[in-house]
């Protein structure tokens, strides 16, 4: 496949891509350099932006079917779990009677949709094949220190030593939470290599003692009022970005981007980043995050906008996983012209259009067929 006229980040002339057996092949502002191969499906963009597919470091897989839960602001995590068990325990029930492999595949279908060609799923390994985008679970998921039994000890393992641990760490504002933190650090004997998720409780001099810190604003104002410092924590640790589960945020993608820039404490280039190269060197993903010759070919074509993050996933014209397209704009005609695409499943995102890799239209009528009050957050057209 060839991907004509397109526009780069930090590149003034449009470029020309050639894509074989899923890997970038040739990158050129030079179009007769690549006339000369045959047989190549061709795309004409016509100055449209691609970018590194979005890696998503945070999620729960299997959390996507529930509604944001949770009955004001919270103090910690803990204090969150409590209250909706008792609080919202019909609903909680309701949506775990789901099939676990049908709630598996709408948050793959979720990361999808919203620009994520990778997604670290946290918690119990699960089967999700790699049919719509790419799972990472190559660490150590741990759930907190309040909620994972032993988790002292399943982090000084002595045979656990080369993947990353991942723990909730620091999810609140009050003294327990801090506390958290310091439990952790003074148990990890080893020195292991751990990536905390949330650290809204965080400072300088206890982020020095992590791998990294996987930033989720949307589900931190919504449980907490409050986020991470990320704007003082990036200078001492790896920021990388997370969405979390629909439990405790939205699901769509652009507002979680939304947050985040109106916290004002990252920019624009600094958050594609922390969606792209910074998660890739986190997790040891060094075939992807950048687009380069050689580089695995996850991409995102988009709309060119003076605003990236206010257009996807509605501005989104294609998503590929491995060369392969997974998701396309109806207004993208020429591939409505490919073998197999014109099969793809048609849904409308506010207002606009989408071909999805075919499945997600009989997920839906199998989801309601067992939880009726699913919100399903686009149409079927």
């Amino acid at each position: 496949m060839i991907l004509h006229d397109v526009s780069l980040k930090g590149s003034a002339e449009r470029k020309h891509i050639h894509i074989k057996k899923g890997i970038i092949r040739t990158i050129t502002a030079r179009r007769e350099m690549l006339d000369q191969l045959q047989d190549e499906v061709r795309l004409e963009l016509n100055g449209a932006l691609v970018l590194p597919g979005f890696i998503n470091s945070h999620d729960h897989l299997d959390f996507n079917l529930f509604p944001q839960l949770g009955n004001r602001v919270y103090a910690n995590y803990t204090e969150w779990g409590r209250d909706i068990h008792r609080v919202n325990a019909d609903v909680v029930s309701d949506v775990q009677k789901i099939p676990l492999s049908l709630r598996i595949q709408w948050g793959l279908y979720k990361n999808l949709l919203n620009g994520f060609t990778t997604v670290v799923n946290h918690g119990e390994y699960l089967q999700t094949g790699d049919e719509l985008v790419n799972v990472f679970q190559d660490c150590y998921s741990l759930h907190s220190p309040a909620f994972e039994k032993n988790w002292t000890l399943k982090l000084n393992h002595p045979l656990r030593n080369r993947k990353p641990f991942v723990m909730h760490i620091g999810e609140g504002t009050d003294d327990a939470a801090v506390s958290e933190i310091n439990t952790v650090i003074r148990s990890n004997f080893f020195t292991r290599r751990i990536i905390a998720v949330h650290g809204v409780a965080m400072d300088k001099e206890k982020a020095a003692s992590f791998a990294a810190i996987v930033w989720c604003p949307a589900s931190n104002f919504f449980l907490l009022g409050k986020t991470a410092a990320v704007d003082l924590l990036k200078q001492d640790v790896k920021i990388v970005f997370g969405t979390d589960s629909t439990l405790t945020s939205s699901w769509y993608a652009r507002e979680h981007f939304k947050i985040a820039m109106d916290t004002g404490i990252v920019d624009e280039e600094e958050l594609l980043k922390m969606l792209t190269v910074i998660p890739a060197r986190v997790w040891g993903l060094e075939d992807r995050g950048r687009i380069e010759e050689g580089m695995r070919a996850d991409l995102l074509i988009t709309e060119n906008s003076d605003n990236l993050f206010r257009e996807i996933p509605v501005g989104l014209l294609i998503v590929m996983n491995e060369g392969e397209i997974r998701l396309f704009a109806e207004n993208m005609k020429q591939l409505l012209q490919l073998p197999g695409q014109a099969n793809f499943d048609r849904i409308a995102i506010k207002g606009r259009t989408m071909l999805v890799k075919p499945g997600i239209i009989n997920l839906v009528k199998e989801i309601l067929s067992f939880y009726p009050a699913a919100i399903i957050p686009f149409e079927i057209a």
